[in-house]
């Protein structure tokens, strides 16, 4: 299996390469993530260096603050849509990917649930888990 993460959107326009490991793997449960993803959670890899994450294709940005106050910065296909990565801007480095964007999904390795506090009721997460009421401190908050 290849030691490089690749994904990009449906349609193909964006592709992206990551020649690191991520960092994080989570399931997030907030009210930003429900609304975005038309279910009750968004699934993310975030890798420490944007850097090392080549991307190709046009996105368009979206700019929304979270819950801590900075601003989170969603990318997307400008030609389908499709949600493909997050930059922070009160960290430059971290990029975080769509689980679902992955060529492969099954590399996806979830080791936390956040935003545990906003869960609905019929949006069961895996009861290994560790749960976050909110988000924790680290790469991604």
């Amino acid at each position: 299996m290849s030691t490089l993460y690749t994904g990009g959107c449906a349609c193909g326009a964006v592709r992206y390469e990551a020649k690191a490991a991520p960092i994080f793997e989570n399931h997030c449960q907030c009210r930003d993530c429900q609304k975005r993803s038309g279910t009750g959670h968004g699934s993310y890899l975030t890798f420490a260096a944007r850097a090392d994450v080549a991307i190709t294709g046009t996105t368009t940005d979206w700019r929304i603050a979270a819950d801590n106050g900075n601003v989170k910065i969603h990318s997307f296909c400008s030609v389908c849509g499709t949600p493909v990565y997050l930059t922070y801007t009160a960290m430059p480095d971290p990029i975080t990917v769509h689980a679902a964007s992955l060529d492969d999904p099954s590399r996806f390795n979830p080791t936390v649930v956040t935003y545990g506090s906003r869960a609905l009721p019929w949006d069961r997460m895996e009861t290994g888990l560790t749960t976050f009421e909110k988000m924790p401190p680290g790469p991604a908050s």
